[in-house]
């Protein structure tokens, strides 16, 4: 037998910038981004924008114009943007990265080029896809516009869309050339997209900070009432806490069975499909982290004033506890339509053995290979129980 042994090391540096206003002529961040990689020549910019953000900013194409005539010296804008649907209707339909492809290629795009995609998560997923598997990698420069992208979906190293039923089936690990967190975007979001990104904060913290816990618990009602400067705190921190784990958890291309960062995901991504996506990602999180708390209560890692006080966080930045489709087909977990089997499809994207995490304190998780259903159909049980017991207390 003859084998040749090899080690590749690969090394990736990327920044999450924090900014208002990126396309004013008198910001010159983006330019000066692009100038850092390319000082010799104008490259190429092809930009795919968000139709739901595209709808609430109708001036920002013509801004980002204006823009690139300021600057033409350093980059050249492709001069008709893609334009897809945000949420999961941009990761359920292939069309959209084939639309991008085409752009990509008739442009005349290259390696050296760069796909700047605005937009939520969905859309920066839907995209940053296309981008990385042209060329087997265009540039991507990442510029979310709702708090579960900035502070959680956009700062990380994955791509991905929905396929088979099956969420982020198709995906590549390749992390972007810059994240751009712009301010000014959210203050148009509705409130289910405002308080949707809080989930993954609150997972975070649940997960690596107490302290961290402690502060979004503070600020709960000031949180849902869009207090902004609250918002820019948990935002910094939570892509903080993100970007860390990713650097230095020994496994950011996620070649293991653990995935720690998809605490309470493992039901949300099964909600989301259960209830044909009316329900948004971060609030699927937000029952599927108070799903499996309340199970880790059950089982005694924590007590319960740690479980009525995450609860009670949850309802105090407005999210639902439960709902219906927690307990369809819950007695036969073997039904593609039991929230259970998503169980399976969580082990199968992971690969190897099952793995899912547990809470054993606040800002301390614990993972598990096993789970007892009958547990986890007491906990449903319990969750509806608490969310109408407040529901009552707040009439």
């Amino acid at each position: 037998m003859k084998k040749i042994k090899q080690k590749v090391p690969v090394s990736f540096s990327y920044d999450v910038i924090f900014t208002e206003g990126l396309f004013d002529t008198n910001n010159e961040l983006f330019a000066e981004l692009i100038a850092s990689a390319s000082p010799e020549v104008a490259r190429k910019v092809l930009f795919v924008l968000d139709e739901g953000m595209y709808e609430h900013h109708p001036q920002l194409f013509e801004n980002i114009k204006e823009y690139a005539r300021h600057f033409n010296d350093t980059f050249t804008l492709i001069e008709e943007p893609i334009v897809i649907p945000g949420g999961e209707a941009a990761k359920n339909d292939q069309s959209h990265v084939d639309e991008v492809h085409r752009a990509i290629n008739e442009a005349g795009l290259d390696r050296h080029s760069y796909v700047a995609i605005i937009g939520g998560g969905a859309v920066i997923d839907t995209a940053g896809y296309a981008a990385a598997t042209a060329h087997r990698g265009i540039r991507a420069i990442r510029i979310p516009t709702t708090v579960l992208a900035q502070n959680d979906a956009a700062v990380g190293v994955k791509n991905g869309i929905n396929a088979f039923g099956k969420k982020n089936f198709l995906g590549t690990f390749l992390p972007p050339f810059a994240v751009i967190n712009d301010s000014r975007f959210l203050s148009t979001l509705d409130q289910r997209d405002w308080r949707s990104g809080v989930s993954e904060a609150i997972k975070v913290a649940l997960l690596k900070d107490a302290e961290f816990f402690s502060f979004i618990e503070e600020n709960g009602e000031a949180l849902d009432q869009r207090d902004g400067e609250a918002m820019d705190e948990l935002i910094y921190r939570c892509a903080e806490f993100h970007l860390d784990h990713i650097a230095n958890s020994g496994d950011p291309f996620e070649m293991g069975s653990s995935r720690p960062l998809d605490f309470g995901h493992w039901s949300a991504h099964k909600l989301e499909q259960l209830t044909d996506y009316e329900l948004r990602h971060g609030e699927a999180v937000a029952i599927g982290i108070c799903l499996d708390v309340t199970y880790s209560y059950l089982d005694g890692l924590i007590t319960q004033n740690e479980w009525q006080r995450i609860l009670e966080t949850f309802k105090s930045c407005g999210f639902k506890l439960w709902v219906p489709e927690l307990q369809k087909n819950a007695e036969h977990p073997e039904s593609e339509d039991s929230i259970f089997s998503g169980l399976e499809e969580f082990r199968e994207h992971l690969g190897g053995q099952l793995t899912i995490m547990l809470l054993d304190a606040i800002g301390k998780g614990k993972e598990v290979h096993e789970v007892n259903y009958e547990l986890y159909r007491e906990a449903i049980e319990k969750l509806k129980s608490y969310e109408q017991q407040l529901e009552t207390q707040r009439a």
